[in-house]
């Protein structure tokens, strides 16, 4: 039997459904629909989807008519287009700085932002193996901490990485924290680097930012 509590969420569910499973290829007819909301638990009545459609529309959700030999509803438009999303998986896979399992975890999430149909064309894209790739699972920690002690303008400390000829991780000065008043943060050939004034040298310096640890 249906659940009433479902059934009053039955629009939030249709939203869920159009944005997971229609796109300008894919429409859904009513009948589809209402055999995906059975899936979830839920009645619904032909009459009562018409108004449900029309009530996200006037939400802002970009639901189209498909008319052929049955009439069809599909997402029309999204915060991210297809192509925008294939260019954010590619920057992914291409930053070093960014490691191979939060590479997939972002990759994932990217395609959620799209239907499952465009999904699977994005996961062709979303390879990252053979990709060279830090290591360093903390670096979005430490990304954070700096974009914060650059809006309070705060110094940071930290602990620098190098990679002896052996490729084994080591830590400069035997460890000793590097102390920076942090300027700005900058891309540059596939790196993300950390700019600010070196009080030990009293200068600008530069850091890789996936070689820091313990900011």
């Amino acid at each position: 039997m249906p659940n009433n509590e479902n059934t009053k969420t039955k629009p939030i569910y249709l939203m869920k459904i159009l944005l997971e499973k229609t796109d300008e290829d894919h429409p859904m007819s009513i009948t589809d629909i209402i055999e995906e909301l059975a899936k979830l638990n839920i009645s619904a009545e032909r009459k009562s989807l018409y108004s449900d459609i029309k009530l996200l529309k006037l939400f802002g959700l970009d639901v189209e008519t498909y008319r052929s030999k049955t009439v069809g509803y599909y997402v029309a438009s999204r915060d991210f287009e297809l192509p925008e999303l294939k260019l954010l998986v590619a920057a992914v896979q291409s930053s070093r700085f960014i490691t191979s399992r939060k590479s997939a975890v972002l990759i994932d999430k990217l395609c959620k932002l799209t239907s499952e149909h465009e999904a699977t064309k994005l996961q062709k894209y979303a390879s990252v193996e053979n990709r060279i790739k830090t290591t360093n699972e903390s670096i979005f920690y430490s990304i954070d901490a700096i974009h914060g002690a650059i809006n309070d303008n705060r110094k940071i400390s930290f602990k620098y990485n190098e990679y002896t000829i052996g490729k084994t991780k080591k830590l400069r000065r035997n460890g000793e924290p590097y102390t920076i008043s942090p300027y700005a943060m900058t891309w540059s050939n596939e790196n993300y680097y950390l700019i600010g004034y070196y009080d030990r040298h009293n200068k600008i310096s530069h850091f890789r930012v996936d070689r820091m640890s313990h900011v």
